[in-house]
């Protein structure tokens, strides 16, 4: 997985509506990247409402956040329209993104072992740097410890 001061690989996926989204698009902005295992599960779904209800909380501390999931671009858009989410849900369906950001591991449910995705998020600053990592962050209190690292990272500057 990647650390904090690690540049951030850049990628270009397919969001929710078919278009081209790429991380170096944002550059000179803070971009709070979280990768989620599946759409329209319930954890996924709390994570994402989660997001989709502080969405002005993030937008007043300077960040834009993009998910990201192994789903197809129709399970994300289902995802979206479903939740009524309105930000980009990016369909990482190779695992290349999730493999380049260390988040596509060994999981284990019921003694069975298989590949997934590991809940995680990652803050990346404007100069696509790494400057925090969220590993098996926990849906419902996702948005309360990303957002208060980001206002102290903002009080910090």
């Amino acid at each position: 997985m990647l650390d904090a001061g690690s540049k951030a690989p850049d990628f270009t996926l397919k969001d929710q509506k078919g278009k081209n989204v790429t991380l170096s698009d944002f550059s000179g902005k803070t971009v709070v990247l979280y990768f989620y295992p599946k759409a329209n599960t319930s954890g996924c779904t709390t994570q994402a409402i989660g997001v989709r209800d502080h969405k002005a909380d993030y937008k007043n501390a300077g960040a834009t956040i993009i998910g990201i999931s192994p789903d197809e671009v129709k399970a994300v858009k289902k995802f979206d329209e479903s939740n009524k989410l309105n930000f980009p849900l990016l369909a990482d369906k190779d695992h290349k993104v999730s493999e380049l950001y260390g988040t596509w591991v060994e999981k284990s449910m019921y003694g069975n072992k298989f590949m997934g995705v590991r809940r995680t998020t990652f803050i990346i600053n404007g100069d696509g740097k790494v400057v925090r990592v969220f590993p098996k962050v926990q849906p419902k209190r996702h948005d309360d410890v990303v957002l208060k690292a980001l206002v102290e990272m903002n009080t910090t500057t």
